[in-house]
């Protein structure tokens, strides 16, 4: 809750244990064996940055955070801490939160969509699995597109850009290096894969734009939204993928701030050793990147996880502010882990921070936060607030009202579907079939053509050469009579036709010839 302007986390004894705003892009981490109360520190977090005026991202991995939309109700547990705690005095009030839900398969919230240029060959690669060779050629398809100022919306648009390619590889490869049909067909794949996964709903437009969740309410109070990861998280792979794509569009899309009196939004990544297992080291650096560069956008991130080991060291060394829950050690490797989650918080000489961290009750955790002066304070055990909001889901119809009711569905609720590559390549795979029939046409008909003056030229020459032949017979008739005439008797008639007729042929096909 907020106190005094700044976020009141809990009790240690008499003593109010706070976030600082200004400390709080600092970054954080809960963490805590399963069932210490780690949701109840998120809600607590969560409700204090909204009370603060900052807008949060939550992941909402067990379908448990949906209740913050409604006010919470007293019980004999609430009750207790409340006295316990002597939190009437500090004006601890149960409140419900401007919320909004998300869901990617549009089910259990609007549906949350982003584009495949948006996400990129990096992070498509990770979710897709698709090793070094693929990845290089994934991102020559990427140059390609752009190059030919195609739009790469949604996953059809990236199968017609693969299989474009892959029937054009011989033409490609010589301005883009070797393209291998068997690792694009293997590609492509994977993009059917994807598509069965709910990537066919993921990837389109509207997408979003990240500065819709950067803002506040009428009444001030900073924006909740709520990504429902229920089913999501069925997929590792894809859930983290999508969460870093979102801290790189916060880190992309907000312009340097500096150090704020407060952060411009704070996010908070549940099950956040998904992010890191099995990630290959060139998307780690991009993690360790983006983690150190995005607090000077005004934003601080928060992972939530079982075990401060699950992050890695270059990431884990960023996190200014710590909520450490019960860490049970029954087996030498979890001795191990919490003896170095102990000794990884500034030393309080009035406890044994391993021994109290491994016998922490439900509810309480070990913190350590930057002061004013940004120095980690040493190490409090505290009892947590209890949330003001309500505790556990959302029944169906109360869901469904606050997502309908939202002025942000009307924008995000229906996929528009307009022109890209593969609309293009649709029309230019007609076009060709088209212009290939039309050559083939024009072909056929010069061939015809061809053929009707070959068979033209040899009926004039035949015709030719018979008239030659008759009028060649008159002429040496002619000749011959007068010839036989000249010899005298039927006798001299004939001898003088024959040979004037073969002498006429003779001449007029030398003639002819020439």
């Amino acid at each position: 809750m907020l106190h005094d302007g700044k976020i009141l986390i809990g009790k240690s004894g008499e003593e109010k244990i706070y976030i600082y705003p200004q400390m709080a892009n600092r970054h954080g981490l809960i963490a805590g064996a399963t069932g210490t109360g780690k949701t109840i520190s998120l809600k607590v977090l969560a409700e204090s940055f909204s009370d603060c005026g900052v807008p949060v991202f939550l992941a909402d991995v067990k379908g448990d955070l949906a209740g913050m939309c409604q006010m919470g109700t007293m019980n004999e547990n609430v009750q207790k801490r409340v006295d316990a705690m002597n939190l009437a005095a500090e004006g601890y009030e149960f409140r419900k939160y401007p919320t909004a839900f998300w869901d990617v398969y549009a089910e259990q919230g609007m549906p949350l969509r982003t584009t495949i240029t948006e996400m990129g060959p990096l992070l498509l690669s990770r979710i897709m699995d698709l090793n070094d060779t693929q990845s290089d050629i994934l991102t020559i398809i990427f140059k390609i597109a752009d190059d030919e100022n195609l739009l790469l919306i949604d996953t059809k648009d990236l199968r017609s850009m693969l299989q474009y390619v892959g029937e054009n590889a011989k033409e490609y490869s010589l301005a883009y290096g070797n393209l291998s049909k068997q690792s694009i067909a293997a590609i492509v794949r994977a993009v059917v894969a994807l598509e069965a996964e709910g990537g066919d709903q993921f990837f389109g437009e509207p997408a979003l734009d990240i500065r819709d969740w950067i803002k506040t309410d009428f009444n001030g109070k900073g924006e909740i939204q709520i990504l429902d990861c229920q089913k999501l998280i069925q997929n590792p792979t894809m859930y983290a993928t999508f969460m870093l794509w979102m801290m790189s569009e916060l880190f992309e899309t907000l312009p340097e701030a500096g150090d704020l009196q407060k952060p411009r939004m704070v996010f908070f990544f549940d099950e956040a050793h998904l992010l890191f297992d099995s990630a290959p080291k060139a998307l780690l650096e991009k993690i360790e990147q983006v983690v150190k560069l995005i607090r000077s956008k005004g934003v601080g991130i928060y992972f939530i996880t079982q075990n401060p080991k699950d992050i890695p060291n270059g990431v884990l060394s960023q996190l200014g502010n710590k909520i450490q829950h019960a860490l049970r050690a029954y087996t030498p490797a979890e001795l191990k882990s919490a003896k170095a989650a102990a000794d990884s918080f500034r030393v309080n000489p009035e406890f044994d921070t391993f021994e109290v961290l491994t016998n922490l009750a439900i509810g309480e955790a070990i913190i350590s936060v930057l002061d004013e002066e940004g120095i980690p304070t040493v190490v409090k055990k505290t009892t947590i607030l209890p949330p003001q909001s309500m505790m556990g889901a959302l029944d169906d119809a109360t869901r469904k009202n606050q997502i309908t009711g939202n002025l942000l569905y009307a924008r995000y609720a229906t996929m528009d579907d307009r022109d890209s590559a593969y609309e293009f390549l649709q029309r230019k795979a007609v076009a060709d079939e088209q212009a290939e029939i039309a050559a083939e046409e024009a072909a056929a008909l010069e061939k015809q053509k061809k053929k009707e003056e070959e068979k033209m030229a040899k009926k004039k020459k035949t015709v030719v050469k018979s008239v030659a032949s008759s009028a060649a017979g008159t002429i040496g008739r002619e000749f011959g009579n007068t010839i036989g005439k000249s010899i005298g008797g039927s006798f001299g008639k004939k001898i003088g036709g024959n040979v004037g007729a073969s002498l006429g042929r003779g001449i007029l096909s030398t003639l002819f010839k020439l």
